[in-house]
């Protein structure tokens, strides 16, 4: 047994660099296990075939996604680009002028006026003003703000963060993933502070649409089964610094020697216990949209593994925004223990029909369960706390009609949303774009940012509060 599988009591861990493609194809009309390079499993045998089903469908993903690669990149930076090109000249007719006259404005991908593919979805940077200190939504607002932001680069981030927020913006990261022997993970840092409050914000970037990497990160159904915690997703916990071959030791231990950068638990860990050394009464929150709301929720996870009794009493809230399942129902469980104990808030935001929190499936097969306070909204940023987002497993037949004629709604909603909220709730036509391809794959437009910050800005107060206090 390697080392990095003695901190668990039970694994299941795929390697598709080990693929082989007879090995793939038997795994499904064989249940040894044993005989499989690309499956390290502590069971020997699996007789169900849906979970070997599961297991082939994650390695081909995670193969083809690392052969396509570098032209995923390279689309996804010709589109930025362009995007960038079409928005710095103004629109496409004054960038055509501009082409005739020799004047086309080159976007400079370090500025900080260069914006994502994801960022393309929400131009907004301004805070609610109406949404002030002291407001139930003012932590979740900040988080999704910041939780947007994530998807930018340093420039763009630490100009709204000390310009527009007047926050202090601490340091933009990429962080080192030990199996995937790359930066892939980053967060960024800042300040809240005010003459009687200090909050530090640590948010993690989410999945960016072209980085097969990140999406390596959420296709790898690797788990592991630490005693007395439960089974968590593996993919999510290499990607927040798991190390290759020593698991989750109390520090991080330095034998790869093509680590190029920290691992983002120990190295966000360091800075947090600096940062509250300083201000006995400063507290931080974590969040994170998509893949980063499952490394914001995995950050006190370990950090109870760890035994950090001050950073958790410190850590005010965890707010995610269209966050996958992280683990089984003993590790949801265990976490309700443990932010109950430390008095944590933990906010799991899910909009209507986005498609990302129901995955990967509650079922027999994965046994993936969600836990802490679901606040769902529907298309009209009514909230609700529920147990569980309605349709609680994507593919669904039966919410097939459902979900497009919601969609259709939602579509018809962008060319009106301005009358009625203001027009700083106008969406520009590459949402538009995605609410079109909402209409055949409804969840898919439902978990870009524009509806989540629209729903931390419109929903109501009240969901914030414990029940005995929510009139």
């Amino acid at each position: 047994m390697e080392c990095d599988k003695g901190f668990s009591s039970s694994y299941m861990i795929l390697k598709p660099e080990e693929l082989k493609l007879f090995d793939l194809i038997n795994i499904l009309f064989s249940n040894d296990l044993e005989k499989r390079q690309f499956v390290d499993s502590a069971e020997a045998k699996e007789d169900d075939f849906q979970r070997r089903w599961i297991i082939f469908i994650s390695i081909v993903a995670q193969k083809l996604l690392q052969f396509f690669s570098k032209p995923l990149a390279f689309v996804g930076s010709v589109t930025e680009m362009w995007l960038n090109l079409l928005s710095s000249n103004g629109h496409f007719f004054k960038l055509l002028f501009n082409v005739l006259r020799g004047k086309v404005i080159i976007p400079d991908k370090t500025s900080a006026n260069f914006i994502s593919f994801t960022g393309n979805f929400d131009k907004r940077i301004e805070l609610d003003t109406n949404i002030k200190r002291g407001d139930g939504r003012y932590n979740a607002a900040l988080s999704m703000m910041a939780s947007k932001a994530s998807y930018e680069n340093k420039a763009y981030i630490e100009t709204i963060v000390n310009d527009y927020w007047k926050m202090a913006f601490l340091g933009f990261y990429d962080f080192w993933n030990d199996y995937q022997d790359k930066a892939t993970t980053q967060a960024f840092i800042f300040r809240d502070k005010a003459e009687e409050h200090e909050t530090i914000v640590v948010a993690f970037r989410g999945t960016e649409p072209f980085d097969a990497d990140a999406w390596c990160s959420d296709f790898d159904l690797s788990w592991y089964e630490v005693k007395g915690v439960g089974r968590i997703h593996g993919g999510f916990m290499k990607a927040l610094g798991l190390q290759k071959n020593m698991g989750w030791p109390k520090e991080q231990i330095n034998q790869n020697d093509s680590r190029k950068a920290p691992l983002a638990y120990y190295a966000i860990r360091e800075i947090l216990r600096d940062l509250m050394c300083k201000n006995e009464k400063a507290k931080f929150i974590l969040t994170g949209h998509s893949l980063g709301g499952a490394l914001a929720i995995l950050f006190p996870a370990v950090l109870a593994l760890h035994e950090e009794k001050m950073l958790l009493e410190r850590l005010e809230g965890v707010y995610t925004f269209g966050q996958p399942r992280v683990g089984d129902e003993s590790f949801g469980v265990y976490m309700e223990n443990k932010l109950k104990e430390n008095k944590i808030n933990y906010y799991r935001f899910v909009y209507s029909n986005d498609m990302v929190p129901r995955l990967p499936y509650d079922d027999s097969a994965l046994m993936f369960k969600h836990f802490g306070t679901c606040v769902y909204y529907n298309r009209h940023y009514h909230a609700k706390v529920v147990p569980e987002e309605p349709s609680k497993n994507y593919f669904s037949p039966l919410r097939t009609i459902p979900m497009m004629i919601n969609s259709f709604m939602e579509l018809i909603r962008s060319f009106t949303i301005y009358r009625s909220k203001g027009h700083e709730y106008t969406e520009g036509w590459f949402m538009r774009v995605f609410r079109i391809i909402g209409l055949v794959m409804p969840g898919i437009p439902a978990h870009c940012p524009q509806d989540y910050v629209n729903a931390t800005r419109l929903g109501p107060a009240h969901v914030f509060l414990p029940p005995d206090q929510d009139s």
